[in-house]
This record gives C-alpha cells, sequence and structure tokens, in this order.
C-alpha cells in the first residue's frame, strides 16, 4: 500500500535530529578572505567591504569574533555556518529564538524582536558585525545600529532563500561554505523527489493554525514554498505565486481553500504546541470534511521551523518532514 493511500495520520516528530554535523560546521574563521590589509583603499587590516541588498558598502572584519544577528534568517544562517551570535532575535510568537534553533543558540541573548531591536542591549554586547535582512522592522534602525558596528542588510523582503542564505554568509566570509550547503541540500531534494512515488505532483498546504483559525504560509521562493516546488509537488490554488506578507489568515467560513492532499500543520512553537492546536482544529466546524484529515494526511510538525522566515537549517527540517511524510 503506497504512503498516498495510507488512512492514518501522519505525525511526524522533530526532523531536527536530521540535521547531522554535515550542514553544521565548525568554528567562526574566514574560508574565503586572506585577512591581510587593503593598501589601495586605505582599510585596516582585518577588514574586508561588501555590498548589501539595499546598495550600501560596508567595511566588514574579515574575521568577525562577535556577530548580533536581528533577523530569524540571518540567524538560521549563522549557526548552519558554525558561527553562534552574541545575539540574536526572538522568533515570531516566541521570547525566546526559534524552538527549531533553541540548543544550537544557547549562548546568544535575545536582543531583539521582529518588530524592533534594543539599541541598549545590542550596544552592551559590543559586536563587531551586525545582520539583518528586510523580514524584520529592524530595518528601520539600521542607521542607529550603524553607530554601533559595521551592519549588513542581507537581503530584500521575499528573497530567495538560497540568495540570502549566500549573501549572509558572504558578510561572514563564508561563502563557499555556503555553497557546498546549498549544493548538498539540492542533491537531497533531487534524492526525495525520485522517491515520491504516488504522492509524485500531489498538493501540500502549510497552515499555521493560531487562535482559532488558520494562516497560510509558506508561498513565494522562501525556504518552504521553494522546497515543495523543488519536489515537483503543487499548492492550493490560495497558497501559489507570491503573498502579500509572512503569513494570511484563512476565515473558518473558508476552511475548504486549505484543503489539499497533504496538509502540513503547525503553529508558531513547538510540535507539542502543534498536537495541542491540531486537537483543537479537529472540533471546528468542517475540519473533518477536509480530504486530508479523512485520508490521514495532516501532517503536524515543529511549526518554528515551517512558520518563521528561515534558512538552511529550516529547510533542511522542512525537506526531512516531507520525505518522512510522502516518499517513505
Amino acid at each position: 500500500m503506497s504512503c498516498a493511500r495510507s488512512t492514518r495520520r501522519t505525525v511526524l516528530t522533530s526532523a531536527a535530529a536530521v540535521l547531522t554535523g554535515a550542514i553544521l560546521l565548525t568554528g567562526c574563521g574566514s574560508d574565503d578572505g586572506d585577512g591581510g590589509s587593503d593598501s589601495a583603499s586605505g582599510k585596516e587590516s582585518g577588514t574586508r567591504q561588501v555590498t548589501d541588498a539595499t546598495g550600501r558598502e560596508v567595511d566588514v572584519p574579515t574575521d568577525p569574533k562577535k556577530v548580533v544577528t536581528l533577523s530569524e534568517p540571518t540567524l538560521d544562517a549563522a549557526l548552519a555556518l558554525g558561527v553562534e551570535p552574541v545575539g540574536a532575535t526572538a522568533g515570531r510568537g516566541q521570547s525566546g529564538v526559534s524552538s527549531y534553533l533553541a540548543d544550537k543558540a544557547d549562548k546568544a541573548q535575545v536582543v531583539a524582536t521582529v518588530a524592533e531591536a534594543d539599541m541598549e542591549k545590542v550596544a552592551a554586547l559590543q559586536p563587531d558585525l551586525i545582520l539583518l535582512d528586510e523580514t524584520t522592522a529592524v530595518k528601520s534602525q539600521v542607521s542607529k545600529l550603524e553607530s554601533i558596528a559595521p551592519t549588513v542588510v542581507t537581503a530584500k523582503l521575499n528573497e530567495d532563500w538560497k540568495k540570502a542564505f549566500t549573501a549572509t554568509a558572504d558578510a561572514l566570509n563564508k561563502k563557499s561554505a555556503a555553497e557546498k550547503i546549498v549544493s548538498d541540500f539540492d542533491a537531497d531534494v533531487a534524492a526525495t523527489k525520485k522517491k515520491l512515488g504516488d504522492n509524485a505532483g500531489a498538493s501540500v498546504s502549510v497552515v499555521r493554525w493560531q487562535n482559532g483559525a488558520p494562516s497560510a504560509v509558506g508561498r513565494g521562493v522562501g525556504h518552504v514554498g521553494s522546497t515543495i516546488s523543488a519536489l515537483g509537488l503543487d499548492r492550493p490554488k490560495d497558497q501559489q505565486g507570491v503573498g502579500s506578507g509572512h503569513s494570511e489568515p484563512v476565515s473558518l467560513e473558508k476552511l475548504s481553500t486549505i484543503d489539499a492532499d497533504w496538509l502540513v500543520f503547525g503553529t508558531l512553537g513547538d510540535q507539542a504546541d502543534g498536537e495541542k492546536a491540531y486537537a483543537e482544529a479537529k472540533k471546528v466546524p468542517n475540519f473533518s470534511k477536509l480530504n486530508a484529515e479523512q485520508e490521514g494526511h495532516v501532517v503536524v510538525v515543529e511549526g518554528s521551523a515551517w512558520n518563521s522566515a528561515g534558512g538552511p537549517l529550516a529547510a533542511q527540517i522542512v525537506l526531512a518532514d516531507l520525505t518522512k511524510a510522502l516518499a517513505s
């Protein structure tokens, strides 16, 4: 019997365990720069220049030692490259960093939310490099951040996650390491695609359940949408194209619009939060009428990796969850 026909509800355990040391590089030294002085430009020894997503030319340390990441994707990217920031942003809807990153960023002090950074806390860390992108409103504080340390805006809003990751890696002088991570990820995607069987071309809906109702997430070329697309999977009509924001609320009167062959279900927290929310959702009128629910194709996941803006570590979890549900 193929997994496409299974009537057993698929509940995934946290896929963070699949993230082996292959993706987590050790050390925070450079892999691309020579660390020498730039006599032609007059820069101090140990600095290099990068052009950020806004077109600003920023002199950054060749080998940064105290990095602050003020967005979810830059935190994810830094950790994937073996750089543990001294300061970081809280995950959406969480007091600490996104739960899927908590064990890797346990030494990072939370100094920002997706809405704003605490300038006094950032300055107190005496960083030598600050990274963020346009997934956070902190972008409006760049001029203030520049007075604390070199500040790089790594990506525009709705940027392809791989491009954003590579730009973050470039600011950290680890671009070649990032390219290897992306190449390995693409190989894993190709391997999973060959194993989809009856699920090849299946439709996948991704929702975050919050306050008694769903929101559609993962549209566009972020780590969720692009991974689903790369696997040759489809999306419900209302989850196609680029979204107007990070998430789009769906009224209970239009619950049928989130239906698909497979429904990925989570919250902004960990899998335990997702299980609790799923139990609540099943009490909502018409949820039991969804095809995915009737077929046992509701996949409860660690929502923080799916429903936040993320990078390679989140993408690895998304791929692992989809592989377990659709290709096993």
